[in-house]
């Protein structure tokens, strides 16, 4: 295997702990194809670059087994946009004179985007939006996928927050999040799991 294989091999395996959480050497190579052998190689290289780690679990049946999870590190590694964020946060400040800072600079935030994308929604049905924002999602970092549960009920997925530091500091970034959500589908909007509170990713469940 070529030294740009082995990178490409190493990149897939970050982004499948990334989306999949924890998971075994068994569980990787299923997904990748490849032998444990060869999956094994690549975590022992991610392990000394600190970008992963191993927890030991014990089965009820069966000897002990490593699950690998990323490392606060490896998180460094996925797209960020602080600057973005705090070129904005102080675009506002210039702006308002009575305000409650926080609460203020991310609704500030919000209705800017809100502006920018609304157009991008019009004459689109539920779907097409939830797909639109996955797509304005994704070209700022998030690493959204969006999946049908129901007729009428959608998914909606972020397993990367580009704010998350910021986001984990000051709940007004989730909430203005939401709203901004529920704002650009016109449809209830519901986060059941949050990256800033432990989670593994954003969900949302989304219905008419």
């Amino acid at each position: 295997m070529s030294i740009e294989n082995d990178t490409s091999t190493r990149k897939v395996l970050l982004t499948l702990m990334k989306t999949k959480g924890s998971l075994s050497v068994n569980e990787m190579a299923k997904e990748l194809g490849i032998t444990e052998m060869a999956i094994r190689r690549h975590l022992n290289t991610l392990e000394r670059d600190g970008l992963i780690e191993a927890k030991l679990i014990r089965q009820a049946m069966g000897r002990p087994m490593h699950l690998y999870s990323l490392t606060l590190l490896a998180d460094d590694l996925f797209p960020k946009n602080y600057h973005q964020l705090t070129l904005e946060l102080l675009g506002e400040l210039e702006t308002e004179e009575n305000f409650n800072p926080v609460g203020q600079l991310f609704e500030g935030r919000k209705q800017k985007l809100l502006q920018k994308y609304s157009g991008r929604m019009e004459g689109k049905s539920l779907a097409g939006r939830v797909a639109e924002l996955a797509e304005i999602q994704n070209n700022n970092g998030y690493m959204a996928k969006w999946e049908t549960a129901e007729e009428g009920h959608y998914v909606f997925t972020e397993y990367n927050c580009p704010i998350a530091q910021v986001a984990k500091q000051y709940n007004e970034a989730c909430h203005c999040e939401l709203s901004l959500f529920q704002n650009l589908l016109g449809a209830e909007v519901e986060r059941t799991e949050c990256l800033t509170k432990g989670g593994n990713k954003c969900t949302y469940h989304i219905k008419a």
